[in-house]
């Protein structure tokens, strides 16, 4: 969480993180337009952000199961509740700090990103486990 809140600052802003991306895209690609640069940097910023909350619900759901008193590891959906609610709450706290940022603005649209990456990533880990207990 202090990751991402360190990434809603001025150091997660699109001025900033175009440093790293576009110098990239140049070298992969010496002849790439300005267009699909603002595409590619669009499409990982979006990316980084359902991968990021993704974590925060595996790391998240892991704690829940981790304090819990059932003796059963079978997959409980209410664990896969509390880490996608916490976490596309913290979305929402994410995305209203930004708003008090000059250099970033708040999108809702982000807390739906969010919220889907954390859904994904509970997604992932569910098929994943039905995935080894065939094995």
């Amino acid at each position: 969480m202090i990751l991402i809140f360190g990434g809603s600052t001025n150091l997660g802003a699109p001025k900033n993180t175009s440093r790293i991306i576009v110098p990239f895209l140049h070298w992969l690609m010496p002849d790439i337009s300005d267009q699909a640069i603002d595409r590619v940097q669009f499409a990982v910023r979006k990316s980084g952000h359902m991968i990021e909350y993704a974590i925060l619900s595996l790391l998240l759901w892991r704690a829940r199961r981790n304090t819990s008193n059932v003796s059963s590891k079978d997959w409980r959906w209410n664990d896969a509740r509390f880490a996608i609610l916490i976490s596309a709450s913290y979305a929402a706290t994410d995305e209203f700090h930004q708003f008090f940022v000059s250099t970033r603005q708040a999108s809702v649209w982000d807390v739906l990103i969010d919220a889907g990456g954390a859904t994904i990533g509970m997604i992932l880990l569910w098929k994943l486990g039905c995935w080894f207990k065939r094995w």
